[in-house]
């Protein structure tokens, strides 16, 4: 794995098997120009791809010209296409011919779910593999071999995989949060992962919507409580683990740190099986995982981007990181409560049991109870539940139930110096059972100097199933992979329980006994270099940390004295915002906002335009709360923004989404966020919210079935509750495709119709000018124009006339000669005139008499003529 040196890891195949069997293009395929603030344009070819058993949607993204390697991005699963575009597109920016799809079963494509069988979903992507070496644009190692990767995360990380085993014209792969054994994620030792196959389930659309043998699997497997020989053998055949020994090719492995579903023993055994074969492999835990948290997606997404660039470009100046990269809490952003994070990196990957250390473990034998029906079951990961714990874990945070009398527990004592925990720890333990076979969940917290406060890494349990137990028998237990820090003073504790929220558990009543045999073996990385905020606090804070709250009494103590009164005559006006000023960070002379002054009023639906840097979100952020301004003020019906303002709480929020229980149905996320703020019930208005967000009986469904624009709308909801009379929507169409966006346009109608306000930040200009009424227009932090759309757009002398077929040009000759017209000239949507003197509602009499079917009359100059009029310094 320390090899570097790029190269071609195996001879290239000059195979054309399976060509005569390619897909077939249904139809020509629709192209579309992607907009982009970036050159070159980008272009979209959307097309179905006719295979054996089914149509598959893809999209085909291009940019520039010339011969370039090709990228396929799989999905995860329950997805389609449509969630990897922003990367395809980025992609595609970058140089490559980019390939996406709708996986069997998934978005518009059909046939049944197969998890990737190969004789279907990796057989698919062979013959996309086919269809790009016959396009113009794809750079071709040999005749029908173009040069190609394939990236993917989860479900689409396993695609990656598979189509590198068992297609040997790709290149390189980068697959992120994936499974190397199918069997090994959803029966792991034995022990059905039954909350995750559940999901598995219902994401698919339901047991019908599988295979025939995956249905009868799952449904034999779920009443019977346990995998058996055949369940196993029918998953481990659709798993990368069946063609490891064929993966040769360059591989960027990026795992998730918060992931029950595919924890990191899964990264682990790909990346030890495809280093074995020759081929370079980096490594990268990332915070984020299938249980929530930070996804890293920008960081993440710049490293595939370098892997490819320096193995199917061959740019030896590649930057493709560190072989091994883990990413660590490094405190939190006071600005937005984010759990900040920080790299530590080595040189080589060490696997899960690097520099092992000895930490003895008290307590004798211990003697607890399975209850009948497995209930109440102890808790560790609920898919979904811990996604913001599972990060705070270094702070002491975190959520775990185990009852009494179902599990015996094991201590440290306290350690006098700091441990980290970076791999996979591991203890011998002795189990008898009563009736001679138990399951087991062996966890490891970290507990806090009064004995009571502990903390589950990750939310993390590593499940077992031990048979021929009835006399005793010692086994090893491996326990969850996990990079967590325990501090001096704190104490490592093994929980051997007997039951799982999210597993299986024996429905029979069962007595077991467990003793541990010798210490607690925990794997360290001494080796590591850590990244920027690494110092304890404690090296800085103690000595200054009277000053800070000497000077935070003080500043506050100013704030409650110097804070200006309510202004009676802004009682109804819901913003006012006058000379606000905000600097960069760390600069006297650079402004992020400056000198800006507008306001709003009731009933309008304002939109903050800008290009990127503007100065848009910086203005949002000091809106609701969230910084501090250097100058000028805003009043929100006449209540001077301060951060805590109570005034806010009649502004409400839909700022970058929002994260949802994915098992909850989109009520249940509601009504427990509302219970959250502390608020009574009857104030939350649900109904009135629902109503305007249109979900309908989707409410009733769980998030995780939700499409990208139903979350859209629940978080609109969400944002909504109170019935706010200010709401602000920051990009709130966002990943979302036509019917969406107009779906998003009439929620913003609706609410603003009710005499409230909304402000709409977004960059799609046609939309902008269709939802609102009301327009502010920023370039490099200053306001360039504010006022109604039809006054910014310029309701001018040069109207366009729009008709339902085209005029003949006697008739246009009639318009031109019409007094007070000075010019009249036939276009491709109608006519083009030029007053001189006479007013539209004449013009359109003058029209209709003249017997033009008219379909339209407006402004010639649209919303993005007027824009960029506005942000090239031109005039309005």
């Amino acid at each position: 794995m320390e090899t570097r040196t790029p190269r071609r890891f195996r001879p290239r195949a000059r195979w054309l098997a399976g060509l005569a069997a390619a897909a077939v293009l249904v139809g020509a395929g629709t192209w579309t120009a992607v907009a982009s603030d970036e050159n070159p344009a980008v272009h979209r070819e959307d097309q179905v791809l006719d295979m054996p058993g089914a149509r598959i949607d893809t999209s085909y993204f291009t940019a520039g010209s010339g011969r370039k390697p090709a990228v396929l991005i799989g999905h995860g699963f329950g997805g389609s296409k449509n969630d990897v575009r922003a990367q395809a597109e980025k992609l595609a920016r970058d140089g490559y011919a980019v390939l996406t799809w709708s996986a069997r079963g998934f978005g518009k494509s059909t046939g049944d779910i197969g998890l990737n069988d190969p004789d279907h979903e990796v057989k698919d992507v062979s013959r996309m593999i086919d269809w790009l070496a016959g396009r113009p644009e794809v750079e071709l190692d040999a005749k029908g071999d173009p040069r190609v990767g394939v990236t993917g995360a989860s479900y689409g990380g396993a695609i990656s995989l598979l189509a590198a085993g068992y297609d040997q014209r790709v290149d390189a792969i980068a697959p992120q949060i994936t499974y190397w054994n199918l069997a090994d994620a959803l029966f792991p030792d034995g022990v059905l992962k039954k909350l995750w196959a559940g999901i598995f389930i219902s994401n698919g659309g339901g047991c019908s919507s599988f295979e025939k043998e995956l249905c009868e699997m799952y449904e034999r497997v779920a009443v019977a409580g346990k995998p058996d020989a055949d369940a196993r053998k029918l998953l481990e055949e659709r798993s990368p683990s069946a063609v490891g020994d064929r993966i040769d090719v360059p591989a960027l492995i990026v795992q998730g740190q918060t992931d029950s579903l595919f924890p990191l023993d899964h990264a682990d055994a790909m990346a030890q099986r495809i280093s074995a074969n020759g081929a370079p492999v980096d490594v990268d835990w990332m915070a984020g995982g299938h249980d929530g948290g930070n996804p890293e997606a920008e960081r993440v997404q710049g490293r595939v981007s370098a892997w490819f660039d320096r193995y199917l470009k061959d740019d030896k100046g590649a930057d493709t990181g560190p072989a091994f990269r883990v990413s660590r809490t490094g405190g939190v952003d006071s600005a937005n409560g984010q759990v900040s994070l920080r790299g530590a990196t080595g040189d080589r990957y060490p696997g899960l049991a690097n520099d092992t250390t000895s930490v003895p473990l008290t307590g004798d034998a211990q003697t607890f109870t399975n209850p009948a029906g497995g209930s109440p079951p102890a808790i560790s990961a609920v898919p979904g539940l811990g996604a913001g714990l599972s990060q705070l874990s270094s702070f002491g945070v975190g959520i775990a139930l185990d009852f009494p009398g179902q599990h015996a527990r094991f201590d440290s004592a306290p350690l006098d110096r700091s441990l980290r925990i970076t791999g996979q720890p591991t203890v011998k333990a002795t189990v008898t059972s009563s009736n001679g076979e138990a399951v087991l969940f062996a966890k490891v917290y970290d507990v806090g100097p009064d004995g009571a406060s502990q903390v589950l890494p990750s939310q993390l349990v590593a499940p077992v199933r031990v048979e021929d137990v009835a006399k005793g028998r010692t086994v090893e237990l491996r326990l969850p992979a996990v990079d967590h820090q325990i501090v001096p003073g704190h104490r490592l504790r093994v929980v051997v329980a007997a039951t799982d929220l999210g597993y299986a558990s024996p429905v029979a009543p069962a007595t077991y006994k467990v003793a541990v045999d010798g210490p607690l073996t925990v794997p360290t990385v001494p080796g590591l270099t850590a990244g920027s905020t690494a110092l304890p606090w404690w090296t800085w804070g103690l000595p200054v940390i009277g000053v800070l709250i000497a000077g935070a009494l003080l500043l506050t103590a100013r704030r409650r004295t110097s804070a200006p009164e309510p202004d009676p005559a802004l009682a109804e006006v819901p913003l006012q915002i006058t000379d606000l000023s905000k600097r960069y960070a760390n600069s006297s002379e650079r402004y992020a906002v400056r000198d800006l002054s507008f306001a709003v009023e009731k009933g309008q639906v304002l939109g903050l335009l800008g290009p990127n840097g503007a100065g848009k979100t910086t203005t949002l952020r000091m809106l609701m709360g969230l910084i501090s301004p250097d100058a000028g003020e805003i009043r929100v019906f006449g209540h001077a923004i301060r951060p805590g303002a109570p005034v806010l709480s009649r502004v409400g929020a839909f700022v970058e989404g929002a994260g949802f229980l994915p098992h909850l149905s989109g009520r249940e996320n509601l009504e427990l966020y509302w219970r959250a703020t502390g608020r009574p019930t009857e104030d939350s208005h649900m109904e009135e919210a629902l109503e305007i967000a249109g979900l309908g009986d989707a409410l009733a469904r769980a998030v995780r079935t939700y499409s990208q624009g139903m979350r859209q709308r629940l978080a609109i909801a969400q944002a909504m509750l109170g019935m706010p009379d200010l709401l602000i929507l920051d990009e709130p169409t966002n990943g979302l495709d036509p019917p969406q966006i107009r779906e998003m346009r009439d929620v913003m109608i609706r609410y603003a119709a009710g005499g409230r306000t909304v402000i709409v930040s977004s960059h799609l200009l046609s939309e902008v000018e269709q939802s609102c009424t009301h327009l502010v227009v920023m370039h490099r932090g200053q306001l360039v124009q504010a006022g109604a759309v039809a006054e910014i757009t310029g309701a001018g002398d040069t109207l366009l006339v729009t008709t339902a077929e085209p005029v003949p040009e006697p008739v246009v000759d009639k318009v031109a000669a019409l007094a007070g017209v000075g010019s009249a000239v036939r276009t491709d949507d109608g006519l083009l005139v030029q007053l001189d003197g006479a007013s539209t509602t004449t013009l359109i009499t003058e029209l209709v008499r003249l017997d033009v079917p008219l379909t339209g009359v407006g402004p010639h100059r649209r919303l993005e003529d007027a824009f960029l009029t506005l942000i090239s310094g031109g005039s309005a």
